[in-house]
């Protein structure tokens, strides 16, 4: 029985490394990259989108105060600030 290079399910029956069989038969590189696309199909499942920011520094670190404040991630504190200011948006549209 002959094991394909690129067939990472098939154990190699003749390879010279004896004991416990790896628990994930993919390298670290390879299961980090199939994580991180599980979590982003997850994501999106869930109605999810990814946004990228660049601000600088200054900003990010107060940024991390007020949310080490209030306890809550920043993806969580931005979208709090979000809604809140589309409210009253809305508060004074509906004013005038």
């Amino acid at each position: 029985m002959a094991k394909a290079s690129s067939d990472r399910n098939t154990i190699d029956l003749f390879g010279k490394v004896r004991g416990r069989p790896r628990t994930h038969p993919l390298p670290r590189k390879d299961q980090l990259k199939a994580n991180k696309r599980a979590q982003r199909e997850k994501e999106k499942s869930l109605g999810m989108k990814r946004v990228e920011l660049v601000v600088d520094e200054d900003t990010v670190k107060k940024l991390d105060m007020l949310c080490d404040m209030s306890g809550i991630k920043r993806a969580d504190w931005l979208t709090m600030q979000v809604a809140l200011a589309f409210n009253k948006s809305k508060m004074t549209t509906k004013d005038t």
